[in-house]
């Protein structure tokens, strides 16, 4: 059965994004610059650092990779500046958001001060709070849904608050786990579900540090303390650490299972599991849902290594690698756009045909997006001379739009959605296709399963995405409680 390529929507800015503050240290830039580049696999597109001397705040932002982005001379300046503290942005969108206007951290300042904030995640309300602010004459310099943060700030109806930022936090719908910098101080907010990572750490010498994954703590030379919790907001000052709620915990929680499937750096213990080990218990749950005779177990490089060591273990065939990754190409699914994506999957494979050639070869990746990634790959392996293929993925079919900061915001990006396997392994021309099963899944996960968002795979969105309001909606009557 034919299968038509499916449509690559790029409206909108979508982000995944990660995220650092260092509070306090005398090389809090350096150590900002270290944090980033541990999580360049959450954003290639740009990157920033914000710093405060304790009365001022510089910033520098740039496109590319977080090398290109600070230059030696350029860290220096920044480091000069840097004598109270830094937090730090990678940043991922799609096409339509990819201008260096959104480079983040962005800075501002208003009749408070300066702030400069790094956000990640996606707020599902923002148009409608920047269509509010807009009415009321207020001027945009992004077209990220960050920018709508400083202007609820930045308003009178929060200033005249007891706690401007809480009430800030208040107002977003969606995922956020963000970093606020001004003069005195760091501020970082999780939002009540939480959706992305977000956890604390301590340097060697008692400094506070955020960051989105353990793996820059461990970079940093610091120690996890906790994650911050949803709808806390933790401060980094010269007064220490100091931790207040601008909401309670929502009641069913929505840790993104995505970013142990594909996005976090396996090294990292992403919502207190260690992202590695999860992709092995994925792999493994594979092979017992899914068994096939065949002479290697291979992985697609390199998102789908763990699984397949996993896959290979519980089924006792052997591991094998023939796909050699070029370590000079950056991840095809992160690409901004599916031209960029393509060229970028010609270049970044080279299959061993010694090895392949006339083999039953399972191989195994941790998801299929859009198909036209994995089907260039497939082709690349038959042509290599492999016996039979058997593709295993060490997720659900991703049926849904993510809303929450993934890049697939439309149906129409996703082979999956409205089709059939079979339809998809007809498309990728393989002899056998499985995808792991949601309760599969999740019962690979360390947390209760209904506190994670799998709204991708099962269409069960937490809030309402459909019809966004400028208010919180979850928490809108207990918003006297603060």
């Amino acid at each position: 059965m034919s299968l038509s390529l499916p449509v690559l929507d790029q409206s909108g800015p979508k982000e995944k994004c990660g995220v650092i503050g260092v509070w306090g240290h005398p090389r809090a830039a350096h150590l900002t610059y270290l944090g980033l580049y541990a999580q360049q696999h959450r954003g290639q597109e740009s990157a920033g650092i914000a710093v405060s001397d304790g009365a001022t705040l510089r910033a520098h932002c740039g496109m590319g990779l977080v090398p290109d982005v600070f230059t030696p001379q350029k860290l220096d300046d920044l480091e000069r500046c840097a004598s109270a503290g830094a937090i730090g942005h990678n940043r991922y969108s799609t096409s339509g958001g990819s201008l260096s206007c959104n480079a983040q951290p962005l800075l501002e300042s208003f009749i408070d001060g300066q702030v400069a904030v790094a956000h990640n995640g996606n707020l599902i309300n923002a148009e409608a709070l920047r269509r509010c602010f807009a009415q009321r004459g207020h001027l945009f310099h992004t077209t990220s849904d960050t920018e709508v943060m400083i202007h609820l700030l930045a308003d009178p109806e929060q200033r005249l608050t007891t706690d401007p930022l809480a009430a800030t936090m208040r107002r977003l719908q969606g995922a956020f786990s963000v970093v606020f910098l001004f003069a005195d101080r760091i501020e970082a907010a999780r939002d009540p579900w939480g959706w992305r990572p977000l956890v604390l750490g301590r340097l060697p010498d008692g400094e506070p540090v955020i960051a989105s994954e353990t793996v820059a703590l461990n970079v940093m030379g610091a120690t996890l303390l906790r994650e911050v919790e949803p709808g806390e907001i933790v401060t980094l000052s010269d007064a220490g650490v100091q931790s207040r709620r601008f909401a309670p915990p929502a009641e069913r929680l929505a840790r993104c299972v995505f970013e142990h499937v594909y996005f976090a750096n396996p090294a990292s213990d992403v919502f207190g599991q260690n992202v590695l080990a999860a992709r092995e218990a994925m792999g493994a749950a594979l092979a017992r849902e899914a068994p096939v005779d065949a002479d290697y177990v291979m992985p697609m490089p390199d998102s789908g290594r763990s699984a397949a060591n996993g896959y290979a273990r519980e089924s006792e065939i052997p591991y094998r690698e023939g796909i050699v990754p070029n370590r000079y190409v950056g991840r095809t699914f992160i690409k901004p756009t599916q031209a960029e994506r393509s060229a970028a999957v010609r270049l970044k494979l080279n299959v061993v045909s010694e090895i392949v050639r006339g083999k039953r070869l399972i191989i195994v990746d941790d998801s299929i997006v859009r198909g036209t990634t994995t089907r260039e790959k497939m082709k690349q392996i038959r042509q290599a001379g492999a016996a039979e293929i058997h593709v295993r993925i060490s997720c659900p079919p991703i049926k849904h739009p993510c809303f929450f900061g993934v890049d697939f915001a439309t149906p129409g990006q996703l082979i999956a959605h409205e089709r059939t396997v079979e339809q998809i392994r007809a498309f990728l021309e393989v002899d056998s296709l499985h995808f792991l099963s949601l309760e599969g899944l999740l019962a690979t996960m360390k947390n209760d399963p209904a506190d994670y968002c799998t709204a991708c795979y099962s269409g069960d969105y937490r809030i309402d995405v459909e019809h966004p309001t400028t208010e919180q909606v979850v928490y809108k009557d207990q918003l006297g409680m603060f």
